[in-house]
């Protein structure tokens, strides 16, 4: 049976400082499980919550890391929008200069030479997320844990409300060439991908999102998209604060504990 626990916070530092230890225990049971951990990361204000604390855990086995993207910004990796540049900036380069780098070849990045076609893109990126999950037991990639954001439509990785990319099963990774959110090319872990990870973890914060997270952990709005994401066996966690938490009268939090 997948559960679902939520975590509230009084503040975004205290949201990081758990989240970091989270992602600690989740690399240290998966790598002691099958010697790697497969973890996707979102972008937005994700990388830098999730990193701000974890980069500097020194229990962390980074070179067993295997890091994907959620989703991606069609860009160059250089690009102020790149969400590979967010984690970079965020955990690599900083792991980097602790000498307890993820190895190069184990960063799955976009191959920026082909943004001018998503579906290369998308096609590229297939072939590299094929290449580590050659063994699946499954039709679907494991990833060992997704960390999502949320937007205020309720949107998760560049999967938006009545795109019919919610109704993809098939595709592991999926181009999208008309976001509402600017930039409008991209490519996105689809639903079934997503629903496969052993761990999904939403992060989101201030009141802004209030609304948006009550309609989607208390009330299960359909049309959101984020509702919609339900593992298959894996458990769901969401990392709050106060603000964001504040309207949740049915799922309430419960105390963080490992």
């Amino acid at each position: 049976m997948t559960v679902t626990k939520v975590y509230s916070f009084e503040s975004n530092t205290q949201v990081s400082q758990a989240l970091g230890e989270f992602i600690a225990h989740a690399s240290s049971e998966a790598i002691a499980k099958h010697g790697r951990f497969t973890v996707a990361f979102s972008g937005g204000s994700l990388p830098a919550t999730a990193c701000k604390h974890l980069r500097d855990m020194q229990s962390v086995d980074f070179s067993k890391w295997y890091v994907f993207f959620a989703d991606e910004r069609c860009v160059g990796l250089d690009s102020a929008d790149s969400n590979f540049r967010l984690v970079r900036e965020e955990l690599l380069d900083p792991l980097m200069q602790q000498s307890r780098s993820v190895p190069a070849d184990q960063v799955m990045v976009i191959n920026d030479t082909l943004t001018d076609s998503t579906q290369q893109v998308a096609d590229d990126y297939l072939v590299k997320m094929q290449t580590v999950f050659s063994g699946a037991k499954t039709k679907f990639p494991e990833f060992d844990l997704v960390l999502l954001g949320i937007g205020p439509d309720g949107h998760t990785c560049s999967l938006f409300p009545n795109h019919p990319l919610l109704e993809e099963r098939t595709k592991w990774v999926a181009p999208i060439d008309d976001s509402p959110k600017e930039p409008p090319h991209r490519i996105t872990l689809t639903l079934p991908v997503v629903n496969h990870a052993r761990r999904v973890a939403f992060v989101a914060s201030g009141a802004g999102k209030t609304s948006t997270v009550r309609a989607i952990v208390d009330e299960r709005n359909v049309h959101l998209p984020a509702t919609h994401v339900a593992p298959v066996s894996g458990d769901t966690y969401w990392f709050l604060d106060h603000a964001a938490a504040k309207g949740l009268s049915v799922n309430k939090p419960s105390e963080f504990k490992l």
